[in-house]
C-alpha cells in the first residue's frame, strides 16, 4: 500500500498548452503516453511514477492548487497574476509564450468618454484595473469571457486588454496593439502545504523540469 505522500497530483491545463506540456514531461522522463492517447478522461494515475494528472480548465488550476486536491499545477502567468492566489511558483516552462497587451483601433487618438473615463474590454479585470491605476488613467473595466475584439468594433470600449501571439487577429479587425503589459508563459506552480510536506518528491520533479528545459534550450541554440 503506498503512502499518500509517496504521489504527487499535478494539474494541467486542457486546451493549446497541453500537448507541448506532456512534451516537456515526456522529456524530463515522465510517461505521457496514457494521456496523450486518452484526452476524454480526466483523470490519470501513473502507477509506476506515482503521478496523477488532473486535466483542467486552465481558469480553475489556481483553485485546485490553493485547496490542495493537486499538489502541483501548471498555468499561464497572465491567469496567476489575475487571480492573485497564495501559491508557490517554482518553475517557468517557458511554454505558450504571448504577451499581455493593450489595443485599440487603428487610427484612433480619443481613448476617453466625456473627457475623462476610459473603457477598457478584457478577461482580466484586476490586472488591467491595477495597470491603469498604475497610470493614474480613470477606467471603467467591462468584463468579457471571450472575442474581445469585438468591443472596440461595436464601440463598447476604447480599449481592449488580451492575450497576443502573433498578432493577426487584431490586424484582422483593423486593431493595432498598443502597450505591451507583460509578457507571458506557463508556469509550475505548488500548494504550500504540498511543497512543505512533499519537498523531496517536487524538487525531484523541478529538477527534472530544469534538466529537459536546459536540453531543449541547447538543442535550439544548434538548430
Amino acid at each position: 500500500m503506498l503512502a499518500a505522500n509517496d504521489w504527487l497530483t499535478i494539474a494541467l491545463a486542457k486546451g493549446r498548452i497541453l500537448p507541448p506540456t506532456l512534451e516537456l514531461f515526456t522529456a524530463a522522463g515522465i510517461n505521457c503516453s496514457p494521456i496523450e492517447s486518452d484526452t476524454r478522461k480526466l483523470i490519470f494515475r501513473l502507477e509506476t511514477e506515482k503521478l496523477q494528472f488532473i486535466l483542467a480548465k486552465p481558469t480553475d488550476i489556481p483553485t485546485y492548487v490553493e485547496y490542495g486536491v493537486a499538489d502541483l499545477g501548471v498555468v499561464g502567468k497572465d491567469i496567476l497574476w489575475e487571480q492573485e492566489k497564495e501559491l508557490y511558483e517554482l518553475l517557468d516552462l517557458k511554454l505558450g509564450a504571448c504577451r499581455l497587451s493593450a489595443a485599440h483601433k487603428a487610427g484612433q487618438t480619443d481613448f476617453t468618454r466625456g473627457g475623462t473615463v476610459t473603457y477598457v474590454a478584457t478577461k482580466y479585470p484586476n490586472i488591467a484595473k491595477r495597470h491603469y491605476l498604475k497610470k493614474g488613467r480613470q477606467v471603467e473595466i467591462i468584463k468579457l469571457h471571450g472575442s474581445i475584439e469585438l468591443a472596440p468594433l461595436l464601440n463598447l470600449a476604447d480599449v481592449i486588454v488580451d492575450l497576443v501571439s502573433t498578432g493577426k487577429t487584431l490586424r484582422e479587425n483593423n486593431l493595432v496593439e498598443a502597450e505591451v503589459i507583460a509578457r507571458i508563459t506557463a508556469r509550475l506552480v505548488a500548494n504550500p502545504g504540498s511543497y512543505q510536506v512533499k519537498a523531496k518528491r517536487v524538487m525531484t520533479l523541478v529538477q527534472q523540469l530544469e534538466k529537459a528545459l536546459q536540453k531543449r534550450c541547447g538543442d535550439d541554440k544548434n538548430l
